[in-house]
């Protein structure tokens, strides 16, 4: 979402960017920069068999020049800073943005909403790109983004703040991969661990200056500015890459290169379509989408329905969304181009990678994401100016360990099983930091630890098991089983916010009217729905008191839901 991101993906924060851009550093989506599946070394049909995207990039990666790469990768890099700033901006403005339309229990709504695309986007984007080209799939990301930009800060109910979530969700993880996909598609095999680290290295900057601009914001004007105005700076950052695309495509084309795209000259409409639903697997990405969105929204739901779980409207969604889900391995199996190849399954080690990122990304989205950084500013009375940092020193970290390790696999070799274990170890040890420090006397610094430990055990996980995925493959399949491993995680992230959800829905609400002075048990609902409204009350006083233990009781059972989930499963 916007101000978090899975990738991350991760980063496994809507911060969902530091997930997302370290989860490529070994190869990209695409191991050689075009679709692992049909290439035509690998297909046997040749020229004919590769699509028009990778063609054109092939012939445009002949035309470069050392400034023209220059040019391109420093907007690479201007439009990783813009995005992962942006992350560290509007992060603390979505609790504000929510609480605004007097629905602050539906943050995590919105979350899945959000790790629900980034969970099946990825795979088709990367795919666009192929069929399409580079320049196509980049600006079919920005615009997207721009859309969801505009629409969150017009946004006038949180129904159309959670649908521009949708927008800015795929284009920001869009971009992502198509980042990486572009280094992929210029440098060599054995620099591209160390390339594909560029889009990460701005977290280490705008981790620390983002909560001051969201502050800033907050203090003299409104969370909507923190939304718009990444509609006027991020087209500027990806106009020098989007001019280097185009000129070097002409180039190419007068040099004689590049060819004629299929889809522009011999193919029908009808043709085309049906193409790229194969391609693009377009039947199992509905399947998938609808049956986790019918499954996981009514978790978040169900306590503000009359009836509660016992409603019939969300037992039955709940049912057809299990339906959906059943239904989805038997179309994949049947699929020419799957979305996740079932075959895939049969590697030990890519079954077990994919299980360990799923359960830390579900972890993390019930510990920490929706409803952390809101305990900070209500039960420990934090400004957002430190709330933020605190929250975000996991991306900081995070990053500094994945580059840490990406750099340590590069000397030592493919090695993957210590940096796993280690990651783990930190992991679980951060998480029970946290339930440890859960009281309001725990001190700032204790707090920064725990999450910076959290995201050193996070970053060297998600290196680790992506390396440990990548190799358990043959070259052919690198891309596909990357992106699986990439859908998977932010499966887990939406499983994730959809229990932390659902436990936040069914406890805070009764825990205020229980603990609020009898004059104010009449504000229960405000308090509930606007963290703006329960920061209102004088820090000290018995209301104030009792809001601050509805949310510490809350975050405590989160946490040992946390704790128990990872520790049973190691």
């Amino acid at each position: 979402m916007a101000g978090v991101s899975d990738d991350d993906s991760a980063s496994l924060l809507k911060q969902r960017a530091t997930a997302d851009n370290c989860s490529t550093g070994y190869g990209g989506t695409t191991s050689r920069g075009h679709d692992p599946v049909t290439s035509d070394s690998e297909s046997g049909g040749g020229d004919v068999d590769v699509q028009d995207g990778v063609r054109e990039i092939e012939a445009v990666t002949r035309t470069w020049t050392r400034s023209g790469l220059v040019v391109a990768y420093m907007s690479i890099f201007l439009m990783a800073f813009t995005t992962s700033l942006e992350a560290q901006v509007t992060y603390p403005l979505a609790a504000f943005a929510v609480s605004s339309f007097k629905k602050h229990s539906l943050l995590s709504t919105v979350y899945v909403v959000q790790n629900l695309v980034n969970a099946v986007i990825k795979p088709p984007m990367a795919k666009i790109a192929d069929v399409f080209g580079r320049l196509e799939a980049f600006t079919i990301s920005i615009v997207l983004l721009l859309l969801g930009y505009v629409l969150m800060a017009t946004s006038q109910n949180v129904q159309t703040y959670a649908s521009a979530q949708i927008l800015y969700s795929a284009g920001g993880t869009g971009l992502q991969i198509l980042q990486q996909v572009f280094i992929a598609d210029t440098s060599s095999f054995f620099n591209r661990a160390l390339f594909s680290s560029l889009p990460d290295t701005p977290f280490l900057v705008t981790v620390w200056i983002g909560p001051a601009i969201a502050s800033a914001i907050l203090a003299h004007s409104t969370w909507r500015w923190g939304y718009g105005m990444w509609a006027f700076i991020l087209p500027l950052a990806f106009l020098p890459l989007a001019l280097s695309l185009h000129l070097n495509s002409r180039k190419a084309a007068r040099l004689g290169l590049l060819k004629p795209k299929r889809h522009s000259t011999y193919e029908s409409a009808s043709t085309t379509f049906k193409r790229l639903s194969n391609d693009l697997d377009i039947p199992g990405t509905l399947l998938l989408s609808a049956g986790l969105s019918l499954l996981l929204l009514p978790l978040t739901l169900a306590s503000r329905t009359p009836l509660g779980w016992s409603s019939p409207a969300i037992l039955l969604t709940i049912f057809l969304g299990l339906v959906l889900l059943l239904v989805f391995p038997l179309w994949e199996s049947l699929a020419p181009h799957p979305l996740l190849p079932l075959s895939l399954l049969r590697s030990r080690t890519f079954s077990a990678s994919c299980a360990l990122a799923f359960l830390w990304f579900t972890i993390f989205y019930i510990a920490v994401q929706p409803y952390f950084y809101s305990y900070l500013l209500v039960a420990r009375n934090l400004p957002v100016s430190l709330a933020g940092p605190i929250t975000q020193s996991f991306s900081f970290a995070s990053t500094l360990s994945a580059l840490g390790a990406s750099l340590l696999l590069r000397r030592t070799g493919p090695q993957p099983r210590l940096y796993i274990l280690t990651g783990a170890a930190l992991y679980t040890a951060a998480v029970a930091i946290l339930l440890l420090t859960r009281t309001r006397h725990a001190s700032v610094p204790v707090l920064f630890a725990a999450q910076a430990t959290l995201g050193a055990g996070a970053g060297l996980m998600h290196v680790a098991t992506q390396l440990a995925v990548q190799m358990s493959c043959d070259r052919a399949h690198v891309g596909v089983a990357t992106a699986a491993f990439l859908t998977v995680a932010e499966v887990g992230a939406a499983v994730g916010s959809a229990l932390s959800g659902a436990v936040w829905g069914r406890l805070v609400p009764g825990k205020l009217v229980a603990y609020l002075p009898e004059a104010a048990k009449g504000e229960a609902g405000r308090i509930y729905s606007s963290v703006v409204v329960a920061c209102s009350f004088p820090w000290g006083g018995a209301e104030r008191e009792a809001i601050a233990r509805a949310y510490q009781e809350t975050i405590t059972v989160l946490l040992w839901v946390a704790l128990g989930s990872f520790t049973s499963r190691h």
